[in-house]
């Protein structure tokens, strides 16, 4: 049964089931995707038919491993047998075009969500899909057919390069794209502003004692019924131009405008304009050409270091277009949650989804640092809350080789993942966590290991070499079954690390902590005199607030 919804979530899973499952249909107003495909890769890979069946179509932290498999051959299936009609026939015309390949995976997965995004959608709302040309003239005829071309608004380009590199053999790629579609005519939209450039500066060469303007017509071509077709101060616009005129506005509002000395008469005579001030102008409205935000740099105050990560301007952007405070946000793809982040900060309600706890443990660390006290509650659903649902999910690490049980144990203790995990030996280091304890600027190191299965003393012995090969002051063993006395005695024989500025402060360098104990609320044991350099931070939020001008749909 699809429960009501209500305001900020955050989902581990398969954005698939927890869509059809847990979201009711026609309750979101806003949903911006950038679902994960890996545009680097050689474009020919994409389109070579493989055989025998591979893994599942899933996403891993920070790569795409779509395969056809027996599971997209089900999906395929579920499409072709239940979905709406033209969806049906365009996927079986491009799995006879493209063939049993990785591009026919990755769009058989898009077309069953984009079918439950469908669903999920208010009548007045909207979708931002955001892809590159990799595969977006597949992905805009999947949306087509599921939300109807007829309800295409826009191919967005977002210039997200400025690199001058040269390349011999190709134009260099500098853009993405956003689809943008309504879910029907009456879409809620806010038109969006740049400031004014120089050269449009210039339009305003008319100067009084209120400041710069421009002259806008108050008659426009074409004969009107009614008012707006009548003279005004013996100007009949019916007479006007070549096949007459209609002024732009009621005659009240005409008067209006001369009371307030907003209509410039020529003094040799001819038809009044309105004087428009440029500090009346919102700016410069936006077309479908965004190339003044730029893409997140390596030392921008916003990185994160998550290699999809898109500007919080862009997300911005989009919902203050496509949404009003307290409207529901969605992001199926959330990775780092940037869209989440912006609309907390907007005041807007949100849905965040993603399949890796990597993602899910940085956002949560990214909405804590950004709102602080002020975050409002939202609720984490997917993620074990006891031991047996961790046992759970050790086990279905095992099998999937994808290590979420490391990444959801890791957050518990707030530690970031050592490396991208890839199958091969283990190091001994799953993941870190940097502290302060001094003024020198230089982070101190805390190493984590993570056990999921048996465990043994010689396990806290290895731990104590990998300890002094980083050079880290604590060693921290997260283990999900219980230690041995053994263990525990190994463990002590490390002794403790004393900060040097803290005298008489005192810390286990190698601490034992079950996923017990974790979930009970036991926190790992070291200085925390000043804020955790562990993951990158990004600077402080406050929510905004402000009026903006609304339209109903786009003008055609």
């Amino acid at each position: 049964m699809v429960e009501p919804v209500a305001p900020n979530k955050l989902y581990f899973g398969d954005n698939l089931p927890i869509l059809r499952d847990h979201i009711a249909a026609a309750s979101v107003d806003l949903i911006y995707l950038d679902p994960p495909f890996n545009s680097n890769a050689n474009y020919n890979i994409l389109f070579r038919e493989r055989s025998g069946e591979q893994s599942a179509a899933q996403i891993t932290a920070f790569r795409d491993t779509w395969h056809w498999s027996i599971e997209s051959e089900a999906a395929y299936l579920e499409v072709i047998q239940h979905g709406p009609q033209e969806l049906a026939r365009l996927l079986a015309a491009m799995r006879d075009f493209l063939g049993q390949n990785d591009m026919m995976a990755y769009l058989t997965m898009m077309a069953q969500r984009m079918i439950e995004m469908h669903r999920v959608l208010k009548p007045t709302g909207s979708i931002y899909l955001h892809c590159d040309p990799t595969a977006s003239h597949y992905l805009k005829t999947l949306m087509d057919s599921v939300f109807g071309a007829r309800n295409f608004i826009n191919e967005i380009s977002w210039q997200r390069s400025q690199n001058p590199s040269s390349i011999s053999r190709r134009f260099r790629r500098a853009h993405d794209l956003i689809l943008f579609y309504g879910k029907g005519p009456d879409y809620r939209f806010t038109m969006q502003y740049r400031e004014l450039s120089a050269e449009s500066q210039k339009l305003y060469s008319g100067l009084d004692e209120r400041g710069y303007y421009r002259l806008v017509p108050l008659l426009v071509s074409g004969r009107r019924g009614g008012v707006t077709g009548m003279p005004w101060r013996d100007i009949d616009p019916n007479e006007q131009g070549r096949d007459g005129m209609h002024w732009v506005t009621v005659h009240d509002n005409l008067e209006d405008y001369e009371a307030n000395n907003l209509i410039h008469w020529p003094a040799g005579g001819g038809l009044p304009n309105l004087k428009y001030y440029m500090e009346d102008s919102p700016g410069s409205p936006l077309s479908d050409y965004w190339y003044d935000i730029r893409p997140i740099q390596s030392r921008s105050r916003e990185s994160l270091g998550y290699p999809t990560q898109k500007p919080e301007a862009l997300l911005e952007r989009i919902i203050r277009a496509g949404s009003s405070e307290g409207d529901l946000v969605l992001d199926p793809f959330c990775g780092c949650g940037t869209a989440m982040t912006v609309a907390e900060r907007l005041n807007r309600r949100w849905i965040g989804i993603d399949i890796t706890h990597l993602a899910v443990s940085l956002m949560k660390n990214r909405l804590r640092d950004n709102f602080g006290d002020n975050l409002r509650p939202y609720d984490l659903i997917g993620v074990p809350q006891d031991v047996s649902s961790a046992r759970a999910l050790a086990v279905e690490s095992e099998h999937d080789g994808r290590y979420q049980f490391e990444w959801w144990a890791l957050g518990l203790v707030d530690a970031r993942p050592a490396r991208e995990r890839r199958r091969g030996a283990d190091s001994g280091v799953d993941g870190y966590i940097n502290f302060f304890d001094d003024n020198s600027g230089r982070p101190k190191r805390i190493i984590v290991q993570v056990k999921s299965g048996q465990v043994n003393r010689g396990q806290i012995a290895a731990l104590k070499g990998d300890m002094e090969r980083e050079r880290a002051e604590i060693a921290l063993f997260i283990t999900l079954n219980s230690p041995t006395s053994p263990m525990d005695q190994e463990a002590a024989t490390a002794g403790f690390y004393q900060p040097e500025h803290f005298p008489g402060q005192q810390f286990p360098r190698v601490q034992i902590l079950t996923i017990e104990e974790l979930l009970n609320g036991k926190l790992a044991d070291y200085p925390r005199y000043a804020p955790e350099a562990t993951f990158q931070r990004t600077p402080r939020r406050t929510r905004t607030q402000g009026a903006q001008i609304s339209f109903s749909r786009v003008a055609e």
